[in-house]
């Protein structure tokens, strides 16, 4: 039987992946949002360290804080969450949920209004081939 060898990650395979530079994966380091081993001066990622990466970009792109997805880990991680923890977790969940519902509505308005200003132009360039 083979042992269990969990697949692992340097800075710079998960800094090409990413398209992001070993800067920010130490920056996210020292923020406690990824835990790598160390292994001399090198930094070994692990599959959990490489998903955190995943959902801190993700979450940034959708207007998290790097604190915001620091607590969200925490909460997570913790084994014994208690009541008010996770109230928090929630009340930040819900938060964040009412913003982004709201950026997808105002996306959703701009993109009618671009929809209809295309119609406008592409009509004022037919009449100007009649004339």
């Amino acid at each position: 039987m083979m042992p269990n060898k969990e697949v692992t990650y340097t800075i710079s395979e998960l800094a090409d992946e990413f398209d992001i530079t070993p800067r920010t994966l130490r920056h996210y380091e020292e923020l406690g949002l990824l835990t790598p081993k160390r292994k001399g001066n090198s930094r070994i990622y692990s599959h959990k360290d490489r998903i955190r990466l995943t959902l801190t970009l993700r979450g940034k792109r959708l207007g998290f804080s790097l604190a915001e997805m620091r607590e969200l880990f925490e909460l997570y991680d913790a084994e014994h969450s208690t009541r008010p923890q996770l109230h928090s977790m929630v009340a930040m969940i819900a938060e964040k949920r009412i913003v982004l519902q709201q950026q997808q509505d105002d996306i959703e308005k701009v993109l009618a209004e671009l929809d209809a200003a295309d119609i406008k132009a592409k009509e004022a360039l037919e009449k100007m081939k009649h004339h």
